[in-house]
């Protein structure tokens, strides 16, 4: 069996001798109940703090996103429709982690069909995250290799059916890739009180595939692509190639590189964060040194999730406008929806 990633797992790494002296999860199944860690009273509560802070976090900054992309009009661009999907698979991320903060202690509480549901819901948000970037990475390839044609190709209408087709596949393929779990919840549990994350090998490269190395080639060929364009374009501006009649349109193009390389950034930001992930999720067998590594690229996974806002506050006016809007009311003001950002 391939096993994903998630904390559950790194939790249940702990010696024999220290499991004989934890308490059960569920007393009541003495003989198949998983038992509870035996952690020092500091370290738990040091790490309820910082999970709640960052779930916190990322649930906060991105609910600002999409507020401001949702509010105010001028803001329905392609673009922000995009970063409007992704600030909301990043809001279910912050949501998420909610329940990682209860395994804290080495027990799942709810029962096998909601560890199912979590699961399920964790592989859809990554998923939908690495479509969206997919999605982001060919908006810009366009807006910078073809501008003349992008407010034709790249408009509203098809950006929302690539969005919903985006959700819509995450959805169907993490169905078949989690079938066996989603028909017996519950099935790869060695005791009560346990939620593990995982899929047959079949399952698991093919997720692995889709999800990760198929998207990352596609990002990875898009912006060295727009490399190369933009330096063909840089050159062509500083040696004065550019005819008097072209001013207007090299001006728009400028600040679509303007916006290109907030972009990258954000995604550049997304694959150091995942590809850390996905290669110590699917290499090895559990042991102590892997169960550090698996804690460490999980917090950098999930803080991922909150860096985006903060990379839009340093690079986009309109964010920090609306920011302030937002704190100071006016947003419930008549008319604010239309205010010039």
């Amino acid at each position: 069996m391939m096993k994903k990633l998630q904390v559950s797992t790194v939790y249940c790494l702990v010696l024999p001798n220290m499991m004989e002296d934890s308490e059960l999860c569920f007393p009541e199944f003495f003989n198949s109940s998983c038992r509870r860690l035996n952690r020092p009273h500091f370290e738990v509560m040091l790490m309820y703090v910082v999970l709640s802070f960052i779930s916190g976090l990322i649930a906060f900054l991105n609910l600002l996103v999409i507020i401001s992309i949702s509010h105010f009009r001028q803001l329905h661009t392609p673009t922000n429709l995009l970063l409007l999907s992704l600030a909301s698979s990043d809001f279910s991320v912050g949501l998420l982690l909610v329940f990682q903060i209860v395994l804290i202690d080495g027990c799942w509480l709810f029962g096998d069909i909601m560890c199912t549901v979590y699961e399920y819901l964790c592989y859809v948000i990554t998923s939908v995250s690495i479509g969206t970037m997919v999605l982001i990475s060919v908006d810009r390839y366009v807006a910078i290799c073809y501008p003349l044609h992008y407010s034709t190709k790249i408009t509203q209408g098809r950006v929302k059916i690539c969005i919903f087709l985006c959700w819509i596949c995450s959805l169907i393929f993490q169905s078949l890739i989690l079938m066996d779990n989603l028909k017996q919840p519950g099935r790869y549990n060695s005791c009560v009180g346990e939620c593990p994350f995982v899929i047959n090998y079949i399952a698991g490269f093919a997720d692995l595939a889709f999800s990760f190395v198929l998207p990352i080639t596609i990002i990875v060929g898009l912006y060295i692509r727009l490399f190369m364009v933009a330096v063909s374009q840089s050159r062509a501006m500083h040696s004065h190639i550019a005819a008097v009649t072209l001013r207007h349109p090299v001006r728009a193009k400028t600040s679509q590189v303007k916006a290109t390389k907030t972009l990258g950034l954000v995604v550049l930001v997304f694959l150091l964060c995942m590809c850390p992930y996905y290669c110590v999720a699917l290499t090895g067998e559990d042991n102590p040194v892997r169960a550090l590594s698996a804690t460490l690229v999980l917090c950098l996974f999930f803080f991922n999730s909150c860096l985006n806002p903060i990379i839009y506050a340093f690079f986009y006016p309109w964010f920090r406008k609306s920011i302030k809007l937002i704190f100071t009311l006016q947003i419930f003001q008549h008319g604010s929806s239309d205010t010039n950002m």
